[in-house]
């Protein structure tokens, strides 16, 4: 299978876990992209409504015709169905590659359930080999990138990007996370920081990741 085939099989998987009647939660990127594809395909008329977090997965769910809602009005959501850029066997997810890593943590937090779609090369046995995405002010980035140094990572701010909320990403380079949920509670902490994409203190729910042998559905 090629890496769009094992996308699109860990998202056709997904959509089975959409209850008719629902609001969901929608992520992004490009297994995401699948996910609103098939959506659209095989529940568009099924589901009250959809949340994004991101600008790119509104206008791909809206050009579906799916309705998009404001979290604020939605409330508590069914279902988050998003992807990841690294998992650890305990589904403590690096995410933020696509830049959305706040409005995506927001999100997850709001819904009863996350189930996260990969393929099988994203599960690893120690975060940090993907740069560890973290969104910033602007005006704290310098401050920010030297208290990333003192915990060990070698910060690179993302060129020519802003996130869909006004701000820069520093990411992380040369960590190994062995204990995800200490080193985000320390980040997050970090005056400047708005969010760091690291998902641990709600990490996923459900793990679906697509390989050459099939599926493979950890929770």
């Amino acid at each position: 299978m090629t890496p769009e085939d094992k996308k699109r099989a860990a998202a056709e998987a997904a959509v089975e876990y959409v209850k008719s009647g629902s609001i969901i939660g929608v992520g992004t990127g490009s297994t995401v992209n699948h996910f609103i594809d098939l959506l659209a395909a095989k529940m568009a008329d099924r589901i009250t409504a959809a949340v994004s977090s991101s600008e790119a997965s509104s206008a791909r769910l809206k050009a579906h015709g799916i309705h998009v809602t404001d979290l604020n009005e939605a409330g508590k959501l069914d279902l988050y169905v998003d992807g990841a850029d690294e998992s650890n066997s305990r589904l403590e997810l690096i995410k933020g590659g696509g830049g959305a890593l706040t409005r995506e943590k927001i999100v997850a937090a709001a819904s009863r359930e996350f189930i996260c779609i990969a393929d099988d090369s994203k599960l690893v046995e120690t975060l940090g080999a993907f740069p560890l995405p973290v969104e910033v002010i602007p005006m704290a980035r310098e401050l920010v990138a030297e208290a990333l140094r003192e915990l060990g990572g070698e910060p690179r701010l993302r060129g020519d990007f802003v996130t869909d909320n006004g701000n820069q990403i520093l990411d992380v380079h040369g960590l190994q996370i062995t204990d995800a949920l200490d080193l985000e509670t320390r980040i997050n902490q970090l005056t400047g920081v708005v969010c760091v994409g690291l998902f641990a203190q709600r990490p996923a729910d459900l793990l679906i990741l697509a390989g050459d042998d099939g599926l493979k559905i950890l929770n």
